[in-house]
């Protein structure tokens, strides 16, 4: 199935008046600005045999392969014989996987500058999980961070590890927390694995979190950690020195930003429950000063539906989105 966004029918609007201090960004989402993609929704083609699953997060490496995180056919890997990482090549379709058997509940993704692929881990059983696993392009594991299966939040464990991001300079960043009685931090490793300091708890003023669900850096370095159950994005330093808060960008699921700033956001919760005045779908704007421009609304007009929760670009500005049940569904720019 394939749907044509609909922004001939959208109205431009003027972009909504932010309001407040430059560390406290208002919260409002321009519902009326531009679609300009054209939406192809069962992109990826999975594999004979195989039941999809939640589909969690997704990244690309620099051969334009499309690599996304998804539970074994349904919520949880444990016990499944599937691999979790699936890669799909520039038209869909399925070129392999990696990870079989390693996790319980795979979640977040990032791909380094050497095409090494990593995964969280957001729970763990005896022996597994509650880990980041960095993986070569064939699969085979190059480092873990976190000890197997054992949750904690000292500077050998994790508990409910959600997002990764590599700096470029290779440290290591890791979204600790996924939902109750996990944590609710950011953890910074050297390129070598070595822990170098943890910062954040639960909360909602500057620096504390309620799910660190998505992590990404733009040009100068800065940190964006989208901090879900709080509906904002917080911005800080790579020594975790808090910078700026954007609650413009709705309730955000994944994070992603592009070589030129631009950044993407997938937004898979947002209701008149969760976050009041925003809907479901990806907003794309501008990471230097927080601007949005484009809203790409979920399809699905039931607010209970899956939605896309991870989101990323190809070298020609092509959007890839997965999530939930759903197939990766790629977006072009018109």
């Amino acid at each position: 199935m394939s749907l044509v966004a609909r922004s001939g029918s959208i109205a431009l609007a003027a972009l909504c008046l932010l309001i407040g201090s430059p560390q406290n960004r208002a919260a409002a989402q321009p519902v009326s600005l531009p679609n300009p993609y054209r939406s192809t929704l069962d992109w990826s083609k999975i594999p004979d045999g195989r039941t999809l699953g939640q589909m969690a997060a997704v990244a690309i490496d620099s051969h334009g392969v499309i690599w996304s995180v998804e539970r074994c056919g349904g919520s949880s890997c444990d016990g499944r014989p599937e691999a979790p990482v699936m890669a799909f090549g520039p038209s869909g379709d399925s070129v392999g996987g990696i990870g079989a058997g390693l996790f319980v509940f795979p979640h977040g993704i990032a791909i380094d500058d050497d095409d090494n692929i990593w995964v969280t881990d957001g729970r763990g059983v005896p022996g597994k999980g509650h880990q980041v696993i960095k993986f070569n392009r064939s699969g085979e594991i190059l480092m873990r961070l976190g000890t197997a299966g054992i949750a904690g939040e000292g500077p050998d464990t994790l508990n409910g590890a959600a997002a990764v991001a590599i700096a470029p300079n290779g440290d290591i960043f890791v979204g600790d927390g996924h939902g109750a009685g996990t944590n609710a931090r950011v953890v910074k490793y050297s390129a070598a694995g070595t822990f170098i300091k943890t910062w954040g708890r639960r909360g909602t003023g500057p620096g504390e979190f309620s799910t660190p669900h998505a992590l990404a850096f733009d040009s100068a370095g800065r940190l964006f950690v989208g901090d879900r159950e709080n509906n904002r994005i917080q911005i800080f330093t790579q020594d975790g020195e808090f910078i700026e808060e954007w609650r413009q960008f709705g309730r955000p699921s994944g994070v992603w930003i592009d070589a030129n700033d631009v950044i993407y956001v997938a937004d898979s919760q947002s209701n008149a429950e969760r976050n009041p005045g925003f809907t479901r779908g990806v907003s794309i704007g501008s990471a230097k000063d927080g601007s949005v421009d484009w809203f790409i609304p979920h399809p699905d007009p039931d607010p209970a539906s899956p939605a896309a929760e991870g989101v990323v670009t190809d070298a020609d500005g092509n959007l890839y989105t997965a999530g939930n049940d759903e197939p990766v569904a790629k977006h072009v720019r018109q």
